[in-house]
């Protein structure tokens, strides 16, 4: 029986869960980044999704919506940059169940990517508060929780990327997904998963599921921005509070052996600025069929390339989590 499937029980047998894409997402090589060659490989998780906007978010929400609905929240509050994915992504999937959206954005720079992203929410009917900075967006917190209120009842409120204990399931079990692509022969066992991070949930999520899989992999996380704190102590809470939401749920196990790393040693100036490398490492992924994006992909391609091309990988292959959501 496929690893997977034997973690369901504990995972959609005992919380709700709302189906929201298609598993699992393919595999392949990446020939003109070094393939089968230097052992680089694509998981594609930006085709996951049916309600027009794909990518990681997807999965955070199949199973933060059904505890929204099951609070019977009637909105969503929640937090990003100017060309948030993840607002996108809960602004059009909310909606889908009847759930409206409030995001606060802070500012990032301005590009072509980000000026499109702001047309697509303004067309989500989300309702949106230019909050510009962290501090003012802590300072307006009470009033933005007034302001969508729905009776008595307040706002479900979501850290940014949807990285909470609940959210980052839908990584655990991706983790799952990725044990069960290797032991059926569609990949090699990666010595690396490398991920964006902009939350930490999906790297929390991808730690702590590669872990319970027992696969011989860990996790680089490459950070793309300065506003949350995401290094190895920020992961290994969010992601001993995902176990711990596991084990209420009747899930069995040891204490996982985490193995992760997290660097910002590729995020460049702020959040949302390119550089050097990520240019050049969206270009050769143009190569490969692959379309990065600037604030989050090609900072994580850029840290990859450095890696492999210096060896520091050694041996196995290296498999590269396409967060990215555009359909």
């Amino acid at each position: 029986m496929p690893y997977l499937h034997q973690w369901r029980p504990a995972l959609r047998g005992s919380l709700p869960h709302l189906e929201l894409g298609r598993e699992p997402t393919p595999v392949r090589p990446l020939p003109a980044l070094g393939g089968e060659r230097n052992g680089i490989w694509l998981k594609d998780e930006s085709g996951f999704g049916d309600g027009g906007w794909g990518g990681n978010k997807v999965r955070k929400l199949e199973w933060l919506l059904p505890d929204v609905k099951g609070k019977g929240r009637k909105t969503i509050l929640t937090f990003g940059g100017l060309g948030t994915n993840w607002g996108l992504a809960t602004a059009l999937y909310a909606r889908e169940q009847g759930i409206d959206t409030a995001l606060a954005l802070i500012d990032q720079p301005r590009d072509e990517h980000v000026e499109a992203q702001l047309g697509r929410l303004e067309a989500s009917g989300a309702t949106i508060h230019f909050t510009r900075t962290k501090n003012r967006t802590i300072a307006l917190a009470p009033w933005l929780i007034g302001r969508h209120m729905s009776g008595l009842k307040p706002p479900y409120i979501l850290p940014s990327g949807g990285s909470s204990p609940l959210g980052s399931l839908g990584y655990v079990e991706t983790a799952f997904e990725i044990a069960d692509q290797v032991r059926a022969g569609e990949l090699p066992e990666p010595g690396w998963v490398v991920v964006p991070t902009g939350s930490g949930g999906t790297a929390a999520g991808l730690s702590l599921g590669l872990s319970l899989s027992g696969l011989d992999t860990r996790v680089l996380g490459v950070i793309v921005t300065e506003h949350l704190r995401l290094d190895d102590q920020a992961i290994r809470k969010l992601a001993g509070k995902s176990a711990a939401l596991l084990r209420k749920r009747g899930a069995d196990f040891e204490e996982p052996e985490l193995r992760h790393e997290m660097t910002s040693d590729w995020m460049g100036e702020t959040y949302g600025a390119p550089t050097p490398e990520s240019e050049r490492a969206t270009e050769l992924a143009r190569a490969d069929g692959l379309e990065l994006d600037p604030v989050y992909t090609a900072k994580a391609m850029a840290a990859l390339l450095a890696r492999s091309e210096s060896g520091e990988f050694g041996e196995k292959p290296v498999l590269f989590v396409n967060t990215n959501g555009p359909r």
